[in-house]
């Protein structure tokens, strides 16, 4: 069996960067879940874990396009301070998750904080940046009807595994609100 579209993949991963420092890794979580294919996680990894087998293991070097993007500077904003809570503690590099002016929810990072303005960032914290990964490959099999529907909760990248997907409104299974795409 390899890797394969609509294959349940598992991965042990370790992700650095250029400079070497461990950014994160399923060890001590477990293998990450996904299904092969379906855009789950980014784009130059998955591409490069087809026809992989179980047990297999890669070195893989994703450039930005490939990972979380470019670094956009256009989406760096300032706001004042009164926009947050009334002693609400702001730190660098803290996640938020906040109200667009279109009603969309995003997650912004806190790049400066002052007295009456703070700088937030809607580049994901990994935006330009060549991403390495080492990745084994420890658990493969065929996805089954419920996996391929997204909400299926049986172990990968259902809705309660942190799929961060959009299961509609007749799903009834919990979204993980930590969860990032």
């Amino acid at each position: 069996m390899i890797v394969q579209d609509d294959m349940c993949v598992g991965i042990d991963y370790t992700l650095r960067l250029e400079n070497g420092e461990v950014v994160d890794s399923s060890e001590g979580r477990g293998p990450l879940e996904f299904i092969q294919g379906r855009g789950q996680i980014i784009a130059g990894l998955e591409r490069e874990l087809y026809g992989l087998s179980l047990g297999d293991e890669k070195q893989v070097v994703v450039a930005p396009a490939d990972g979380y993007g470019e670094f956009e500077s256009e989406l760096l904003e300032t706001l004042p301070r009164t926009v947050f809570p009334e002693g609400m503690e702001l730190e660098e590099g803290m996640g938020l998750r906040m109200r667009a002016q279109d009603g969309r929810i995003v997650v912004v990072y806190v790049r400066n904080v002052d007295d009456d303005r703070v700088v937030v960032d809607l580049n994901h914290p990994l935006a330009g940046k060549t991403l390495h990964f080492a990745v084994r490959i420890a658990s493969l099999r065929e996805a089954t009807d419920a996996d391929l529907s997204g909400c299926g909760g049986g172990g990968c990248a259902g809705c309660g595994g942190g799929c961060g997907s959009d299961c509609g409104s007749d799903c009834d299974c919990e979204e993980d609100e930590d969860a990032e795409a």
